[in-house]
């Protein structure tokens, strides 16, 4: 790492100072919440070994494990004491008389067109209306006269007939362009919508399991500056999310711990609603405070550049 020498205090502003013994717990406390994960991830992928549930996590969002692990403050922490070879963003942090600290105003000017989409994204989602009427039949409709399933290494709980008369019987009212663009060719005109990239902001809304999901990659995509703190809890609100949706899905995933959610039953769609609601009302708070992370980096200098949707 190129050394550079420590500014005086007064060159770079801060919101908050973290004394060392509490720097250090929030760092072990962060490490803690996500190794199990990561250990499981890392462990699984050496020895080539599936999970249909949980590998989403990690290939659909490009966060690398190692990446996950590592903590930081946010933008704009002054972490007191701090020596170089203790950080885990070394090459994003500024040493200062004190210690270190990650300052808004080093966020990639190539960036700033990204944090302007985003702001919209997340203000526009946050004041639609959400809406809890889908039963997760996306999955449904991935496999809607499908003869190779994405997860084929696991027995589906439905025929290939009984799947098609449930998505028949159904409307399929996605909002979400990622789970739609998945929909098989004799799927897609059964949705209520026709979806596509460029009006993800127009229809996305914050009952969606997958926009729920999602707040994980508003979260890390401005890691470092954003808190690991909240990276870690839209990971885990994301695992969460993951699992209802998979459990809700046509798979038979009771060998991976996970109990299905009969949405095809009148019970069932209760079941989900009830879920996907408790996970809405669980992401609204952490969308708010993105928003104002959003906001407070792209209050600096700013720039052009493209969106980087996804």
């Amino acid at each position: 790492m190129e050394s550079h020498a420590a500014r005086p205090a007064t060159e770079l502003a801060w919101q908050k100072i973290l004394l060392r013994e509490d720097w250090q717990h929030e760092r072990a406390r962060h490490q803690a919440r996500v190794l199990p994960w990561v250990n499981d991830r890392v462990t699984r992928a050496g020895v080539a070994k599936k999970h249909p549930v949980y590998d989403f996590l990690f290939t659909y969002y490009s966060f690398r494990p190692a990446h996950l692990l590592r903590w930081s403050p946010g933008a704009d922490v002054l972490l007191h004491d701090a020596a170089a070879d203790e950080l885990d963003w070394p090459l994003d942090s500024v040493p200062v008389d004190g210690g270190y600290v990650i300052p808004s105003s080093s966020f990639p000017e190539h960036r700033r067109g990204y944090l302007k989409w985003a702001q919209r994204y997340l203000t526009e989602t946050a004041r639609r209306m959400a809406t809890f009427n889908c039963h997760g039949l996306h999955e449904w409709a991935m496999l809607y006269h499908e003869n190779q399933p994405r997860h084929e290494q696991v027995p589906l709980r439905l025929s290939p007939q009984d799947i098609a008369d449930v998505v028949e019987r159904s409307e399929l009212r996605c909002t979400h362009y990622d789970a739609f663009r998945f929909f098989t060719p004799e799927a897609t005109p059964l949705n209520r919508t026709r979806l596509n990239r460029e009006t993800t902001t127009d229809n996305d809304q914050p009952g969606c399991i997958h926009v729920t999901m999602d707040l994980y990659k508003f979260a890390y995509s401005i890691a470092p500056w954003c808190p690991s703190e909240l990276v870690a809890e839209a990971f885990l609100l994301a695992v969460d999310a993951r699992t209802i949706d998979m459990r809700a899905s046509p798979y038979d995933l009771k060998d991976y711990g996970c109990t299905p959610i009969a949405i095809e039953t009148a019970t069932g769609k209760a079941e989900y609603i009830r879920a996907q609601r408790s996970l809405s009302e669980r992401a609204a708070p952490l969308r708010t405070r993105l928003l104002m992370i959003y906001k407070a980096l792209d209050s600096h200098e700013t720039a052009g550049g493209d969106p980087l949707l996804h």
